[in-house]
């Protein structure tokens, strides 16, 4: 059930797609229900564009968009089935779905195929996510020759197809007050469970202790699963990127890198933090902390309106290369480490992504051959991070640390909004709130 939503804003979504396409109908399926094993399901998840536009969260589910001098709404969906109903829960059925979404119309699913072939005859475009699931192209192009061969009758198929993620990406990339709200919510409940993660770490527990606090975390607001898988890498972990093993055990003197964030109301958070398993950094620890801690604060900095997306990795970038310069890890001059990109061997990814309904929210970096320019409504991660492995020109001192912080900032008309701002990230605030009396 929706929590903090208003379902008109849904269908001025579903108006403001039908006057970018024009003319034409739209045709816009949800997620699958996928089988985890034997006749088990994975926790069903509803696809973000249909999301978006109709607010209804219930499988096997098409809506259609006719475009022109008459729009019309049309959604698809299971029927009313009380004996299903007792086995698996509650289904709205067509006729309330109209009326409660907000739908010119609601027809059962099964009738898509008859209803879909009338819907499209006449329409010089079909708008379709193409490429995303194999059996509905080819679905659609066999309802697209049913259509043509009625042309004997002067009804004319769709002469097009267009991707119609062309036009919701740049849709989506603009978050309205609504979304901002509920990403809000979203951060908040992560920063909370952040800082639960902190008050619970000491050495001795295994990563996914601290990960069962996460999900505690998250669950008892509301926020029934994360965003992403989470990482949670102890000491050299830290170090690998992508890691979701979280079973190694917490050794005294490591750092423990999380990188964590829930799902509230179909939007993501996304927050890095890294903090001594202890409770206290080593010097070493803390000099290569304090470099990535300044190298978010520039970026963050640069995240504004009119400058341009590649603006806060830059910023980012060259305080990472000076750091690196400063221990020694890099040689040379700043100019020089960027030119020949040997910071790469402790830094080897972006700064930052867009963030939304999906944790790598859509909408395109370019426009054409430039960075786009930020603007308000757009909302991203600003992560920076530095990971030293082992090797033989590198102190000793330094190996297996991996460091990212990140943080979810909303570009707002006078500058940005750091939304996962409670989430302690100072040395002096980690070691507080990790401090044991």
């Amino acid at each position: 059930m929706r929590r903090m939503s208003d379902f008109t804003i849904h269908a001025k979504r579903r108006k403001q797609l039908q006057e970018k396409m024009q003319h034409g109908i739209a045709v816009i399926p949800t997620a699958p229900e996928t089988v985890r094993n034997g006749d088990a399901h994975y926790d069903y998840r509803h696809d973000s564009h249909f999301y978006y536009l109709s607010g209804f969260a219930e499988p096997e589910a098409v809506l259609v968009l006719v475009a022109g001098e008459t729009r019309q709404s049309v959604l698809f969906c299971r029927e009313k089935n009380p004996e299903r109903e007792i086995w698996d829960g509650f289904r709205y059925g067509p006729a309330a779905a109209a009326g409660h979404f907000g739908f010119d119309a609601a027809h059962p699913i099964e009738q898509l195929d008859e209803k879909l072939t009338e819907l499209m005859g006449n329409q010089p475009a079909l708008f379709y996510p193409l490429g995303t699931d194999a059996n509905w192209d080819a679905r659609l192009l066999r309802l697209r020759e049913a259509v043509k061969a009625k042309s004997r009758s002067g009804i004319r198929a769709p002469g097009e197809i267009r991707d119609v993620r062309t036009l919701l990406d740049e849709m989506r990339l603009i978050k309205d007050e609504q979304e901002q709200n509920i990403m809000r919510r979203a951060a908040k409940i992560s920063c909370d469970a952040h800082r639960r993660a902190m008050r619970f770490t000491r050495p001795g527990q295994y990563e996914y202790e601290v990960e069962a606090e996460l999900l505690h975390e998250f669950c008892r607001h509301g926020a029934r699963q994360p965003a992403y898988t989470s990482i949670v890498a102890g000491g050299a972990n830290a170090c690998t990127l992508h890691y979701v093993g979280n079973d190694a055990k917490l050794n005294d003197g490591d750092l423990l890198l999380i990188d964590a964030g829930c799902e509230f109301d179909s939007y993501a958070s996304d927050i890095t933090r890294t903090f001594p398993v202890n409770g206290k950094f080593s010097p070493a620890q803390k000099d290569v902390y304090e470099i990535v801690l300044a190298a978010q604060a520039a970026a963050i900095a640069a995240a504004k309106p009119g400058k341009l997306w590649n603006a806060p990795h830059e910023a980012a970038l060259r305080v990472l290369a000076q750091g690196f310069v400063d221990l020694k890890l890099c040689q040379g001059s700043v100019e020089a480490v960027l030119e020949s990109e040997s910071y790469k061997q402790f830094y080897m990814h972006r700064t930052g992504h867009w963030l939304g309904m999906d944790v790598h929210d859509v909408g395109e970096y370019k426009i054409g051959d430039a960075w786009r320019p930020l603007t308000p409504g757009m909302t991203l991660t600003v992560e920076p991070g530095c990971y030293i492995r082992p090797a033989d020109n590198i102190p000793r001192a330094l190996w297996n640390i991996g460091i990212r912080i990140e943080d979810d900032v909303l570009i707002t008309p006078n500058g940005n909004e750091v939304l996962t701002q409670e989430a302690p990230k100072t040395v002096q605030e980690i070691e507080e709130m990790m401090r044991r009396e």
